[in-house]
């Protein structure tokens, strides 16, 4: 209990830290310049390099979900209402779960082997020896691109999962793209497009806090940073689904 105390506490002060240095990091003389590069190169990195993968992903978790829900549906004479459950699963609940899933495998992980890695070879006490803050430099463009490009990463994987349950209805369902458009359409809102966002944003930043947290937790040379490199999957995945659970239950209080 001593131990999960701890940590909560120490990662809530890194989260503190890093919301205070966001600020002179983007607009700060030399600070700024060196935030805004990396920003972009670790936006390249965990959202741009992840497209293919997230897009296949849910390419087929659209298909799946159309060829698992159709023949219950077709009891009930009701097929093209596949369309339906496709879209407001994939927008409300599986586009920003998985992709943020994804993202931990993909770019969750590499981070906080990359930070490890610099802990382990003394590259943070060399930084902070030329009066350069790690927080700022490394934590800030992290956290701040994986917010902007898990956003995007969860439209892009929402729009895969619609064309691969359009294709698996118009191949083995029988049901005509337009007919399944104008159902898919028909039963989205607003709001089940802004609250998958939503979840989106906080999952990146929850996935790039965690292993910017852990990759400065590192000890112990290279087994510490495998050791790591496993917690921050598997502590991220487990944060992921119990944030996604509580957000869940206050949108189903509220009504949203």
């Amino acid at each position: 209990m001593r131990a999960a105390i701890e940590f909560f506490g120490d990662f809530f002060y890194l989260l503190l830290d890093t919301l205070r240095a966001i600020g002179p990091a983007l607009s700060s003389g030399r600070g700024r310049h060196l935030a805004w590069r990396n920003l972009w190169i670790q936006m390249n990195r965990i959202g741009v390099e992840s497209i293919p993968i997230v897009s296949l992903v849910m390419f087929c978790i659209g298909a799946i979900l159309a060829m698992q829900m159709a023949p219950e549906l077709a009891r009930f004479g009701i097929v093209p209402v596949t369309a339906d459950v496709v879209a407001l699963a994939t927008f409300r609940e599986m586009g920003p779960l998985v992709s943020a899933v994804v993202m931990t495998g993909f770019g969750g992980a590499a981070i906080a082997a990359e930070i490890g890695t610099m802990v382990v070879g003394e590259e943070i006490e060399a930084m902070e020896a030329m009066a350069i803050d790690p927080i700022r430099f490394l934590v800030v463009p992290r956290v701040l691109a994986g917010l902007l490009m898990m956003v995007c990463l969860t439209v892009v994987g929402d729009l895969a999962a619609m064309f691969g349950g359009l294709v698996a209805s118009a191949l083995l369902l029988h049901l005509g793209s337009m007919q399944y458009t104008h159902h898919a359409l028909a039963i989205l809102k607003v709001g089940d497009f802004v609250t998958g966002l939503i979840k989106a944003g906080v999952f990146g930043v929850l996935i790039t806090a965690i292993a910017c947290f852990l990759g400065l937790k590192v000890r112990g040379g290279a087994e510490g940073v495998g050791l790591n490199t496993s917690k921050t999957v598997v502590f991220t995945i487990v944060a992921l689904i119990l944030v996604d659970l509580i957000f869940t239950s206050v949108f189903f209080y509220l009504g949203v």
